[in-house]
């Protein structure tokens, strides 16, 4: 499992012409599940996301949490975070969990998440999908499971 969480300002996901998910203040979180993933690596991300102090306090320090701030979550499926690119022009994604797979252990991530953020909302699995955000930083960090 591989997840690569932005901080973000705010964020959105766009399909079709159709906002389907919109933040404020939180993380947008990229999520891509290998064809090895387990389902009790869904909690240690939610825990690893949860307690990150990625956010600046009153001092500019980064010091505070998502929770300290109740910040909100967007999170987006994103299968291509399993792109081998060493051979030829044309990524594989052969160690990508297969679709059906992935679909239910992203709609499992999203039910364990919703608990423990103050917003939890999503894009399409599937979906062509337009991700805006305002990157707070820039602070990009990439969690692998």
């Amino acid at each position: 499992m591989k997840v690569v969480l932005q901080r973000v300002s705010h964020g959105e996901v766009e399909v079709e012409g159709e906002v389907c998910g919109k933040i404020g203040r939180g993380y947008v979180a990229l999520v891509g599940f290998g064809c090895e993933d387990e389902e009790w690596k869904l909690e240690k991300a939610i825990s690893k996301i949860k307690s990150l102090r990625v956010f600046p306090d009153e001092n500019g320090k980064i010091n505070l949490s998502i929770d300290d701030i109740s910040g909100e979550l967007l999170l987006v499926s994103q299968f291509t975070l399993y792109a081998d690119c060493k051979k030829g022009n044309r990524p594989g994604f052969s160690m990508a969990m297969a679709p059906d797979k992935a679909e239910a252990m992203f709609e499992k991530f999203v039910s364990l998440a919703k608990p423990h953020f103050s917003k939890v909302q999503t894009g399409i699995f599937g979906a062509h999908m337009k991700v805006s955000l305002l990157n707070d930083g820039p602070f990009t960090i990439i969690l692998d499971f």
